[in-house]
């Protein structure tokens, strides 16, 4: 057997019997000196490094069982499939409904991510929103921000109150919503304006007609045809809607 694959042998047995293992533990198993050496090793197996502890500790990526979120946490050493901190945080915010504060989302990855969030607004790769006298990190796409900015609302006011959003959208939000609102075509306006009732629960038909100025009958129709069965690509009504031609009015 080759030196190479002697290594390999003794890294892999050591990660698989630890789960996890700093570069000095695995210098000592691979018997050499040479950080490099070792990190050849680990590409060759397939390794992945800790977000955590300044990515000091290593694990074959077959090790972690991720939760949900992305997130494994072996002996108090997280791990991520996104990447490192900085990586794994943009993603978690490009996924979420509603962004997170720094502490919000430090319950989540158990690290401190003020400085970290920060580096990632000043770079461009997360957008920053204040509400409610708290720094919120959202995506930076407008429409995704948009869509994080209503649905962060809308739990506050709930949250708060036990009211609906609609009365406590900031003037600006409310513009946002009904410009984005005017950019879609009859059918996507339909199917936003039923999703975003569907978020409200009960009341929601209702609540959503009178932001966006429509009758509440298109409303629900929206929501049943986006959560009731699958949705036509390509046509705005469907087949035969519409106004009918005028030879079809004429009587023969």
């Amino acid at each position: 057997m080759k030196q190479n694959e002697i290594r390999d042998d003794y890294i892999r047995k050591l990660l698989l019997e630890n789960k996890i293992a700093s570069m000095d533990e695995l210098k000592i198993a691979a018997e050499t000196n040479a950080t490099m050496t070792v990190h050849r090793c680990l590409s060759r197996l397939g390794y992945m490094t800790s977000y955590s502890h300044r990515g000091r500790f290593y694990t074959l990526q077959s090790i972690p069982k991720f939760n949900s979120q992305g997130v494994w946490s072996c002996h108090e050493v997280k791990f991520s499939r996104h990447g490192n901190l900085l990586e794994t945080a943009v993603a978690l915010i490009e996924q979420s409904d509603a962004g997170f504060t720094s502490s919000e989302l430090e319950v989540h990855l158990q690290v401190e991510l003020k400085h970290a969030l920060l580096k990632l607004h000043r770079r461009g790769e997360l957008a920053r929103v204040k509400q409610g006298g708290s720094l919120v990190y959202m995506s930076t796409d407008k429409g995704k921000r948009l869509q994080q900015n209503l649905t962060r609302c809308k739990n506050d006011a709930v949250r708060e109150t036990g009211a609906g959003f609609t009365d406590f959208i900031p003037d600006e939000l409310r513009a946002g919503i009904i410009l984005f609102f005017s950019l879609l075509d009859e059918k996507q306006r339909r199917l936003y304006a039923g999703m975003e009732a569907a978020k409200l629960g009960h009341g929601g038909d209702r609540k959503i007609a009178e932001l966006l100025g429509l009758d509440t009958h298109t409303v629900a129709k929206g929501r049943l045809e986006l959560f009731g069965g699958p949705v036509e690509r390509g046509c705005v009504r469907r087949a035969g809607a519409g106004r009918k031609k005028v030879e079809k009015k004429l009587p023969e």
